[in-house]
């Protein structure tokens, strides 16, 4: 075997070790589900004849200020991250990176991209872009070692890019349909993340975060609280597809869906155990996309507020 061959690879698995670290600090599976928030926001807001150009630089440029946000959260949580065994091997509590390079690129990336979203967008895309950011950044991180409710403040923050999407093709804000989709995202949350906290509590307690399961042991107010969220849900995902005629089957599918997610929420509200929560999660992960390409498939480009 040539000599040369072994220092190369190791090279290789060096870039792609670092490259996967880059990766791992935006946390992909947030910002696609941003990413594709905004994107239907923008399809539904439009009646399903958005100008594709400006679309793709909003992506673009909520994919920047996104993993902005997110490299943010995980420098302010590094100490927090490295006291709980599913995130002590994130790149910055494992020192795989440095926390001086993280911060110039949450600075670069976050200039980078409202900037671009104010030139090939909008400065409304762009301000509700800023606004996203700062409610997760300078609220909802500090406030999960403070208090409960900083649930709430995080599925604002969730819930904000769908306002970038509806600014982002122009949306007429007297549809109410942009406050339905917002209320969706917002909701949906709370069976989420409720789920999320009951699986991970003893980490979170170790770590000193607030989360409902940590303050109250016995679960009744996260099983409360997703019982709420996913009961809620139920009438106000109609809105989106209620003005759209042929909507039957996808009325259907999203009722089915909902039903489906409250009666998991009821059973990990009366069970409090691994099982209904982790059943719950997976619901609710199958819930919102679907949900979001069920929008995609109404015939609204046919009709218009």
């Amino acid at each position: 075997m040539s000599s040369s061959v072994v220092p190369l690879n190791e090279t290789q698995a060096g870039v792609l070790a670092r490259l996967a670290d880059y990766i791992e600090l935006t946390k992909p599976r947030i910002t696609v589900m941003v990413v594709v928030s905004v994107a239907i926001t923008a399809f539904v807001a439009s009646w399903g004849q958005p100008d594709p150009l400006v679309v793709l630089h909003a992506l673009v440029g909520t994919l920047l200020t996104a993993s902005s946000a997110s490299g943010m959260n995980q420098w302010m949580e590094r100490d927090l991250d490295a006291r709980m065994p599913r995130t002590q091997n994130r790149p910055l509590p494992a020192n795989r990176l440095s926390g001086q390079w993280v911060m110039s690129l949450v600075v670069l990336t976050l200039v980078i991209g409202v900037a671009y979203l104010i030139w090939f967008v909008n400065p409304l895309t762009a301000l509700f872009a800023i606004l996203t950011w700062l409610v997760y950044v300078v609220a909802y991180t500090p406030l999960k070692t403070r208090t409960p409710l900083n649930t709430v403040v995080g599925a604002i923050s969730g819930a904000l890019p769908i306002l970038m999407g509806w600014a982002t093709v122009g949306g007429n804000w007297g549809d109410p349909r942009w406050l339905a989709l917002f209320a969706v995202v917002f909701f949906w949350q709370f069976p989420h993340f409720m789920a999320i906290a009951w699986i991970y509590r003893d980490q979170y307690k170790q770590a000193g975060m607030k989360m409902w399961p940590v303050v109250d042991p016995s679960g009744r107010r996260a099983g409360v609280e997703a019982v709420v969220g996913a009961l809620i849900l139920l009438p106000i995902s109609f809105v989106p597809l209620w003005f759209v005629p042929d909507s039957h089957a996808q009325l259907l599918l999203v009722f089915v869906m909902g039903v489906i997610q409250l009666s998991f929420a009821i059973r990990f509200c009366f069970g409090r155990n691994q099982r209904s929560a982790r059943q719950l999660l997976r619901m609710s992960l199958i819930y919102l996309p679907i949900y979001l390409l069920t929008l995609v498939t109404l015939p609204i480009g046919s009709f218009a507020w």
